[in-house]
């Protein structure tokens, strides 16, 4: 039983009505931060011994697809955020006691994209850099930001040289201005800034390590099927769901918005032809990519339970049926909105919101399908796959 989801199913209301608020604020109100963190969504792939659930894949993601289709913004934060503790779980012991001895409840922001620099220094690395991006950094208290590792003079010269880098609030700038956008305005994906701070060695975690499952095994958790779930995979599965769960939405919008609508003509909208046919296929498409990305992760959870490998084959296919299933279902919703008349693109009209919201979900670089296809069809014809590649 999903707990969190019977929790979330509470809050429907409340996430509905608090839509307009997020978006004015350009990020979740204070009051939708502290309702999210009691459901317990964000301690749901959280290690047992620091306060978390250490729940299933699939639940995870079922909740943030409910939380998501009421409201898209929170969606997207829950997993988001969310999804980090799987990560920091096979981080060291004593990271993980900075972050949640005190409070298990510790939010923790990103982004990953490598745009910091890590000068080597002892005991750990000098580390700068401004990253855009970083949803629902208001409401956190610590990050995870990606960077690169350089030598003395600045210059990156390992080949494998990126790296996460885990720091408290107090040592990052927030750019308060930086989130001007059309869509999820309420994620509040600001800008964050670091100049020389010091991350201790004990505070970085190499992406290859998540890989490979060696930083699994390395804290221990290599018995424990959640920690044995590819990263990237699940990362990308995060972003895939929360945009899936905008596409939900926008089609439970579309269907109360039309129940009672009339036509120019006079004629109930609910029973033209077109109309129908357009929710028939937007429905049915958006069902099936609901149906694809959850059973891929139930597939991955299977293997990972059973201690079997996950290879590059089922990770390049299942990355594949993500932003398909992503493409898939918000080119439905441009179908429905295309029949849902002037008045909803009013303001005050949830679908304008989902269909502002959905198309930059779709823009996110882990949506983006051909580099995906790409991979997929090298891994298939037996070619390398690009230096750097992340499944």
């Amino acid at each position: 039983m999903n707990t969190v989801l019977d929790r979330v199913e509470e809050l429907a209301v409340f996430l509905q009505e608090q839509a307009e608020e997020a978006d004015d604020l350009g990020r979740l109100p204070d009051e939708t931060r502290k309702r999210l963190e009691d459901t317990g969504v964000v301690r749901m792939l959280q290690p047992k011994d620091f306060g978390g659930l250490e729940s299933s894949p699939v639940e995870f993601f079922e909740t943030v697809l409910a939380i998501g289709s009421r409201h898209g913004s929170s969606g997207w934060v829950a997993g988001v955020v969310g999804v980090h503790p799987f990560e920091l779980a096979v981080g060291t012991r004593q990271m993980q006691q900075e972050i949640w001895g005190e409070d298990p409840d510790t939010w923790v922001a990103s982004p990953y994209a490598p745009f910091g620099r890590a000068r080597p220094v002892e005991g750990g690395y000098l580390f700068s850099g401004r990253w855009p991006f970083s949803s629902g950094t208001d409401l956190c208290d610590w990050v995870v930001l990606g960077g690169m590792v350089t030598d003395q003079q600045g210059e990156v010269t390992e080949p494998n040289p990126v790296r996460h880098f885990i720091l408290p609030r107090s040592d990052y700038e927030i750019v308060q201005d930086s989130w001007q956008v059309v869509g999820l305005r309420g994620t509040g994906s600001k800008d964050v800034i670091i100049k020389d701070a010091f991350v201790p060695a004990h505070r970085v975690i190499d992406p290859a390590d998540l890989e490979t499952g060696a930083a699994a095994e390395r804290a221990g958790r290599g018995d424990t099927a959640l920690y044995r779930m590819p990263f990237h995979t699940m990362f990308s599965g995060t972003i895939a769901c929360a945009t899936l769960a905008l596409t939900e939405g926008a089609l439970a919008a579309f269907v109360s918005h039309s129940r009672s609508r009339v036509s120019r003509a006079g004629h109930q909208v609910s029973q033209d032809p077109h109309q129908l046919a357009a929710l028939g296929g937007a429905a049915a498409d958006i069902q099936a990519s609901r149906v694809q990305f959850l059973s891929d992760i139930e597939r991955l959870w299977n293997l990972a339970q059973r201690h079997e490998p996950i290879d590059v084959a089922v990770r390049a296919e299942i990355r594949r049926n993500q932003v398909r299933a992503v493409r898939r279902a918000v080119d439905a919703v441009d179908r429905i909105v295309a029949h849902a008349g002037g008045h909803a693109m009013r303001l005050d009209n949830p679908i304008q919101r989902f269909w502002r919201d959905a198309h930059t979900g779709l823009a996110h670089a882990s949506n983006v399908a051909d580099p995906v296809y790409a991979v997929y069809g090298l891994n298939l014809y037996g070619h390398d796959l690009p230096p750097g590649t992340r499944l």
